[in-house]
């Protein structure tokens, strides 16, 4: 299958010039301001509109070609661990420790974040890092904003053409985000209820996929009229993603099935009358 080389990269415009008030501890989250941008003295950071330019890799790898993958398919790889957050040159970034996710690394590929397609601005295999830019749509439309040093995130390189299709198919796009209603476990399980808005919930079906957090899962409820759907994490997975670290109230993002956006497509546009009338 050739996939697009512009999926999952980075606008080379941005149309808003937001500011952010960065974590001043390890447990605070930075928070993203849309407002006129503050002085750089103060705690506010500037973000340029147009995208940040790479810096030059510590450790260059020669001969390295960017990679047009960015699909995935749910299956975390690793935890990794947000280092820093903040500013730089002309643009705002993340620093993430792993390992698993950079034995191969190239400049340029795509790394989905807790289920959100971000582009390797730079990495250190020394290091064990990698770092990738945020733009504002990508800080409004997910949880990244609830990010601090010291966070834990679900990572998963982009699936190659002869990879297992573990999960389901994930373009870490993000549809939106949902509140974590409820945790309670039975026995070595653990139930999982989501809240989210009627947007998103209409693409959502008991039994089928969806991503939370980069994470493929298996609907188990859906409640229309409450607005919210459950899962469950049996004990394996418990230990490989970073849902179970997070508490009612906070956000996860949500990718829903794309083969159910595709179906309503069709319907609206009057595809299957005029394919039943031929």
């Amino acid at each position: 299958m050739a996939l697009s080389p512009s999926l999952c990269r980075a606008p080379k415009a941005l149309l808003l010039a937001p500011t952010f008030n960065l974590p001043r501890s390890p447990n605070t989250p930075f928070k993203p301001s849309f407002t006129v941008a503050a002085n750089f003295r103060s705690s506010f950071f500037s973000l340029s509109l147009s995208v940040q330019k790479p810096r030059p890799l510590l450790h260059p790898r020669r001969h390295q070609t960017l990679a047009t993958r960015c699909l995935f398919t749910g299956i975390v790889e690793e935890m990794g661990q947000v280092k820093s957050l903040g500013p730089v040159d002309d643009g705002f970034v993340m620093t993430v420790a792993a390992k698993t996710v950079l034995e191969d690394v190239h400049l340029g590929d795509s790394i989905a974040v807790n289920g959100t397609c971000l582009t390797v601005t730079e990495f250190d295999t020394g290091l064990s890092e990698f770092t990738v830019g945020l733009a504002p749509e990508t800080l409004r439309k997910t949880s990244l904003v609830e990010l601090g040093v010291g966070s834990k995130v679900n990572l998963e390189r982009a699936v190659g053409p002869t990879g297992r299709m573990g999960g389901h198919f994930v373009q870490g796009h993000v549809d939106g985000t949902g509140e974590i209603v409820s945790m309670e476990s039975e026995e070595d399980s653990l139930w999982v209820k989501v809240r989210t808005g009627k947007e998103i919930l209409r693409y959502i079906v008991p039994k089928g996929f969806i991503a939370v957090d980069g994470t493929s899962l298996t609907v188990v409820d859906v409640n229309d009229e409450e607005e919210w759907f459950s899962f469950m994490l049996v004990a394996y997975t418990q230990q490989k993603i970073v849902i179970p670290l997070k508490k009612a109230g906070q956000k996860v993002n949500l990718e829903v099935d794309i083969l159910g956006k595709y179906v309503e497509r069709l319907l609206s546009s009057g595809f299957v009358e005029s394919f039943k009338s031929s």
